[in-house]
C-alpha cells in the first residue's frame, strides 16, 4: 500500500471510512488524535440503498470527512471495481457535502483477515482508515 501525504485540514478530526464491495460495504469510524479505527456494522445493500445506509452512518457519527478505499490490481492498474468505488465516493460527496478522500486499499482485506477481524469488510475499512490516519501530519 502506498502512503501519500494528503491535504487534510488540521481541524478535521473524525472520519468515517468505507470499504466498497459489490454486495457488502465495510464501515469504520476513527479519529485523528488516536489514529485508530473501530469497525461498524457492514452495509449489506446495493445501489441507492447503499448510499441511504451510508448517509445514516454519516448522520449518526457526524464525521468531518469521509474516506473510501479504492481497489487496484497488485501492479497498480485500475479494474472494474476501481471505477465502482470512485463512483461510490462521488455519490457520497454529493449526498453528504463532505470532503471524501480516496485511499489505495490494496491488500486491506488480507491484512484484516490476518489480524483476526471477525468481519472482513469492517476490518478492511479499519485498515483503510488507519492507513489514512497514519498519513496525516
Amino acid at each position: 500500500m502506498s502512503t501519500q501525504v494528503l491535504d487534510v485540514p488540521p481541524h478535521f478530526n473524525t472520519f468515517l471510512a468505507f470499504d466498497y464491495g459489490l454486495k457488502r460495504t465495510g464501515v469504520a469510524v476513527g479519529n485523528r488524535l488516536l489514529r485508530t479505527a473501530t469497525p461498524q456494522p457492514t452495509i449489506r445493500a446495493e445501489g441507492q440503498a447503499r448510499i441511504d445506509e451510508a448517509m445514516k452512518r454519516v448522520k449518526q457519527w457526524q464525521p468531518d470527512a469521509l474516506v473510501v478505499g479504492v481497489p487496484f490490481h497488485p501492479d497498480g492498474a485500475s479494474h472494474d471495481n476501481t471505477a465502482r468505488a470512485r463512483k461510490f465516493a462521488r455519490q457520497l460527496r454529493a449526498a453528504s457535502r463532505l470532503a471524501v478522500y480516496e485511499v489505495d486499499e490494496r491488500y486491506s482485506t488480507t491484512e484484516a483477515l490476518a489480524s483476526g477481524a471477525a468481519d472482513a469488510d469492517a476490518g478492511a475499512a479499519c485498515v483503510i482508515l488507519e492507513q489514512f490516519l497514519r498519513s496525516l501530519p
